[in-house]
């Protein structure tokens, strides 16, 4: 029998490891480099930002790729987010490790040092967790900045959009009388209401010039002046615009009760409840502009929801997306519904639904004749000689299934089918031909929120139909983008399904670039998930890099303690009192590579976002900060102090450098936690399985090859 001799100086499995996670490098941080990636077999690239995109188009053919692919798909999976910190600290980790072997230091000791120190980390860390109400009084209280945004304008396209009250256009009818609400009161418009992506863009369109109207309160005034913005309070503003907007005594918007004025903040209304969850988005963004104006429409749509349903304030299954390919970026908003693409076929059929309330039904499963359900099995032994005796003796094959299911649909009086699979497409041509409108691949949460709303009951197949099963009271219309103009882009049709009172939204994610379409979408998503899970946690990280500074802070610390404690005491922050006699020797080493992890963590993430030239530059930052936070004595104290004052490691914050000084950038705590336990555990799996065990006749073999000198024979 013979092993690998785990200590010689080749291990595959943390080289492959880390070849792979330098692939990843540039999409640390805020500041990201986006790759293209080739596809061979249509020689069509696409423009991605993401690591689970990244590690989906490499070549991982070996094992240890294939456990990083695992790893990195759990975490998206879970998390959404945190995938880019988990691929690098891999790749990071494992060269720390393959460095410890070198200098012959015990697999035990490296697997025993590395996991008491990450989690003496994780709880060292606990001091910069921030609890949410204290981040959105703080983030509300210091988003009142006149100086930082005076001479800042909103702008179209991709510009920053820096004035923290957003103001939403919910668009109707391009010639009738308008209203624009900040997002403390966006409201639900009823039928066709569009969030608009940038708020000053479209005034300039009508050639007119915007002007707040001055509210009653003179202390709540907030002045809009050429290119400069002041904001002074929370409270409600209004722009009336001459010949298309007006100050009305009357809102356009209505719930799903009725007509209302949109929430206003009363004299005794907390302002952080105002704008909390919008300046939280923005905080957690970490530089996705367009995301975080959808996000915050999203956060003040729900917010209004809840205000009248008690519903929950921020509810992540009720969010969908379109991905619309031709239309420019300054075209992404929302939309109250379902907004999905269909074939022109299709979109014939709803020139005769207009203005009118269909008959819908929903399908939890394809609409196939060969479709069984999940756990369905034919009886054995048996042959079926006739499913539907019923049927007329004329229809023969596949045409007596597609029949007796048009009668179906037809007997029910059916206008709108969603199928949450596939549809057969003689069945859709057929259904096209009757005036019946079947949509398919519709995600299961948009099939529950429209069963909520039209009291339809989702079946498997057709023949369980029943009147208590079809709901009533939708619509469908073609789409209209910003402009009022409704979308043809070709190959394929915009399409909007509503329902008055539907909590859905669609958020509508436009580009004219087709390798840059999956990137919007994924980028989306990943500001979504970050506002989801701190709500779930309750809490969130200081970001900016200040807690990988405190962890390398503190692994330093506990490497730099004695080699022999002289009492129990100097050991403490390790659990395993293993660790006090055997490891000892090599705490300092293991800690020290630990350690080497974070720092080329925070020196690239400076780098990516052009705060330091190298990464020599970037350590030689890290390092004086390290010093100024040991000599202050408390280095949780020293970092909490330089983030607030905004001067931490600001190149973590380079997305947001010109948006003036102090903007708060802040981390989700559980995904950022787990993205490190993940990459750690996946390091030290691959680490410890290096050692293969060979028996049987190979071993002779084995032992008269040019390898036999990497092996160790029992």
């Amino acid at each position: 029998m013979a092993f690998r001799d785990v200590n010689a100086r080749r291990h595959i499995g943390l080289q492959q490891l880390s070849s792979l996670a330098l692939a990843g490098r540039t999409l640390l941080g805020p500041a990201k480099s986006c790759k293209f990636v080739m596809d061979e077999s249509t020689n069509q690239s696409t423009l991605i930002c993401s690591a689970v995109r990244l590690i989906e188009s490499l070549d991982l053919t070996s094992a240890a790729g294939q456990l990083l692919n695992e790893t990195i798909q759990t975490q998206n999976k879970e998390f959404k987010t945190g995938m880019s910190t988990l691929l690098f600290l891999v790749g990071a980790w494992s060269n720390a490790v393959v460095e410890c072997l070198q200098q012959n230091v015990p697999i035990s000791a490296i697997v025993s040092v590395m996991s008491e120190g990450l989690n003496s980390c994780c709880e060292r860390v606990q001091c910069l967790q921030m609890s949410i109400h204290d981040v959105n009084k703080e983030l509300c209280s210091s988003s009142v900045r006149p100086n930082a945004f005076k001479s800042k304008t909103c702008q179209t396209g991709d510009e920053s959009l820096v004035n923290p009250q957003i103001l939403l256009y919910f668009q109707k009818d391009i010639s009738a009388p308008e209203e624009v609400i900040p997002i403390s009161s966006c409201s639900h418009q009823e039928d066709d209401c569009h969030f608009n992506k940038c708020p000053v863009s479209p005034l300039t369109d009508f050639g007119s010039i915007a002007s707040l109207v001055k509210p009653v309160d003179d202390k709540s005034t907030s002045v809009i002046s050429g290119s400069g913005v002041t904001a002074s309070s929370c409270n409600k503003q209004k722009l009336s615009h001459s010949r298309y907007f007006s100050t009305l005594g009357k809102s356009h918007f209505s719930n799903q009760q009725g007509n209302f004025q949109g929430y206003v903040s009363g004299p005794s209304a907390d302002p952080c409840e105002c704008y909390g969850l919008g300046h939280l988005a923005m905080a957690l963004s970490h530089g996705n502009q367009t995301g975080m104006k959808l996000l915050q429409s999203i956060v003040a749509y729900q917010r209004e929801r809840a205000e009248s349903s008690g519903s929950s304030r921020f509810n992540i299954a009720e969010i969908v997306t379109c991905c619309l390919l031709g239309l420019p970026e300054s075209y992404s908003c929302l939309s109250s519904g379902f907004v999905t693409l269909i074939s022109p076929e299709q979109a014939t059929v709803i020139k005769y639904f207009e203005d009118k309330a269909l008959r819908i039904l929903l399908m939890d499963g394809d609409l196939t004749e060969q479709y069984r359900h999940l756990g369905f099995n034919r009886p054995c032994n048996v042959r079926t000689v006739l499913e539907h005796p019923s049927l007329q003796e004329g229809r023969a094959g596949g045409d007596s299934w597609l029949s007796s299911m048009l009668d179906i649909l037809i007997s029910f009086e059916v206008n709108l089918v969603l199928v949450k699979g596939n549809v057969c497409e003689n069945l859709m041509d057929r259904c096209i031909a009757n005036r019946i409108l079947v949509i398919d691949s519709v995600a299961r949460d948009v099939l529950r929120a429209f069963g909520e709303v039209t009291t339809a009951q989702p079946v498997t197949y057709l023949t369980q139909l029943s009147p208590s099963c079809v709901g009533s009271g939708a619509q469908v219309e073609l789409w209209k983008g910003c402009d009022g103009r409704a979308m043809d882009l070709g190959e394929l049709v915009p399409v909007r399904v509503k329902v008055r009172g539907i909590p859905l939204l669609t958020a509508v994610l436009t580009t004219t670039v087709a390798s840059k379409m999956q990137l919007v979408e994924d980028q989306f998503w990943t500001s979504v998930h970050r506002l989801h899970h701190a709500l779930k946690d309750e809490k969130v990280f200081l970001g900016g890099g200040a807690v990988e500074l405190l962890c390398l802070s503190h692994i330093q610390m506990l490497a730099e303690q004695p080699s022999q404690p002289a009492n129990k005491n100097a050991v403490k922050e390790f659990h395993n009192p293993w660790l006090a006699g055997t490891t000892t020797e090599y705490k300092s080493v293991v800690l020290q590579a630990l350690a080497s992890g974070w720092k080329q963590y925070l020196s690239v993430v400076m780098c990516n976002a052009a705060k330091a030239a190298s990464e020599l530059e970037a350590c030689t930052s890290v390092d004086h900060h390290l010093k100024k936070a040991a000599d202050c004595g408390s280095p949780s104290t020293y970092i909490l102090e330089e983030f607030r004052r905004g001067n931490l490691l600001r190149g973590d914050s380079g997305a947001f450098a010109d948006h003036g000084e102090g903007l708060k950038v802040y981390d989700n705590v559980t995904a950022k936690t787990e993205a490190w336990r993940r990459a750690l555990d996946l390091v030290l799996l691959v680490l410890q399985t290096d050692a293969e065990i060979i028996t049987g006749p190979q071993k002779n073999q084995l032992l008269n090859s040019h390898a036999s000198s990497e092996f160790m024979f029992l």
